[in-house]
């Protein structure tokens, strides 16, 4: 599979010739918005077996494998060029595919409203062949100890249909925030931890939920011990009935790292207690923060190398965003930047005839507009090379795999990637 960005007088015709492909190919890999109207510096998947490379300066045959992960008597070979022969500036070379590593994908499914909307079931079903978990969110804890059900509609059927297991997201949400209040009622009271997880057990046997994953944030500090101890008890009841245990933890860079979200999230304990995790490396670029990447790759790698001198690799699930933002300039604290798929990112570069920048550093793709109330935008959001990046990040650190917040959010490319770069695991 190649990645493409479309440089300027580019159409699908002739990106189509340049790798043996179709238009109709092309076009329906990447569900295209706009295929007669391709805009400079978008990223399309070009759906053929292994990829094409053009030599640059300072090439060479060993160099070139390297960076794909082969060797180059098989470049050579499957060339039909000899071994020893310099390289010629531009020549292609077709790089055949490289086995692909397993991996575990988990994908959360946020029902609004109250309802699950038929564009969220579909995205589901859609997805669900690439997913080892399909995670309903969310399972809230009441101050009794009883749960408040999401709505879950068929997503049962979709997950068995598909091979994936249901994952039970367990928050301390109420009233659409994280709940300290919550939370300390339920971490410092026996009494009603045995009735919530009696509560937890229970739901996941009527429902078939086969993880049971602790979603608690907003936690003080001094409620980190509790939460361990918690997470202990609850591990020995759920593995007695033979279902898996998982938390969620916020993206941390030291075990010392303050604030509110932080510091009553173990990584040492979680890795220790839990069957896996998922970190949330993304919304460092967040809608009521300024414009940046919601998930640059040095912060992302920053924190996935702490986690990894706490708990081992085979246990970190990296968290990943499904969307972006576009937010209005200039930055006022308090307002919101609105929330953007690619494929609407990618229209709205299109209509405002704007090309596509991408940052090598942050490994994200972003762009500048101005709308026709003459308001300056920025739009962060993520195309095929950022989340490329990520998958080499998650096979070079060996992590178990990737979660996606969330389903609902139009994004062919990325399940195209899954496809080329990872054996889904399904359990």
């Amino acid at each position: 599979m190649q990645i493409h960005v479309v440089q300027p007088g580019q159409s699908l015709f002739n990106i189509a010739r340049t790798y043996n492909s179709t238009v109709g190919a092309i076009a329906g890999a990447n569900e295209l918005p706009n295929p007669n109207d391709l805009v400079v510096g978008q990223a399309l998947v070009i759906p053929i077996v292994g990829s094409y490379y053009w030599v640059q300066p300072g090439d060479s045959l060993y160099s070139i494998a390297r960076r794909f992960g082969t060797n180059y008597q098989t470049l050579a070979r499957v060339n039909g060029i000899p071994v020893n022969r310099p390289l010629t500036i531009g020549l292609r070379l077709y790089i055949p595919p490289t086995p692909k590593k397993s991996a575990e994908i988990n994908a959360y499914a946020e029902p609004l409203g109250g309802t699950v909307s038929p564009v969220l079931e579909q995205s589901a079903r859609s997805a669900a062949p690439h997913l080892t978990y399909l995670a309903p969110f969310s399972f809230q804890i009441q101050r009794d100890g009883t749960l408040k059900e999401p709505p879950l509609n068929n997503f049962r059927r979709i997950a068995e249909n598909s091979g994936a297991i249901l994952l039970m997201a367990v928050t301390n949400l109420e009233e659409g925030q994280f709940s300290t209040e919550l939370g300390r009622l339920i971490l410092t009271n026996e009494q009603l931890q045995n009735t919530l997880l009696d509560n937890i057990i229970a739901t996941a046997k009527r429902l078939n939920f086969r993880d049971i994953h602790f979603d608690l944030e907003h936690l003080p500090r001094e409620l980190r011990e509790n939460y361990n101890a918690f997470l202990r008890k609850a591990k020995a009841r759920l593995s007695a009935q033979g279902f898996l245990m998982s938390t969620a933890l916020a993206p941390k860079t030291s075990a010392a790292q303050a604030g509110e979200w932080y510091e009553a999230h173990d990584y040492r304990a979680h890795g220790q207690i839990a069957d896996f995790v998922v970190i949330m490396t993304y919304e460092w670029g967040y809608s009521g923060g300024p414009a940046m990447p919601v998930s640059p790759l040095p912060q992302v790698r920053q924190v996935i190398e702490y986690a990894l001198t706490e708990m081992p690799a085979s246990k970190i699930m990296m968290g990943q965003n499904l969307y972006g933002y576009d937010w209005t300039l200039p930055f006022v604290p308090g307002s919101v930047a609105r929330a953007v798929s690619p494929q609407q990112a990618i229209l709205l570069a299109a209509d405002n005839n704007v090309s596509i920048s991408y940052d090598t550093k942050a490994q994200a793709p972003h762009f500048d507009y101005t709308d026709s109330n003459e308001k300056r935008h920025t739009v962060w959001f993520e195309d095929a090379r950022s989340i490329q990046a990520k998958f080499n990040l998650v096979k070079e650190l060996g992590l178990r795999g990737v979660s996606y917040w969330k389903l609902g959010i139009s994004f062919p490319q990325n399940w195209l990637l899954i496809e080329n770069n990872f054996d889904v695991v399904k359990r």
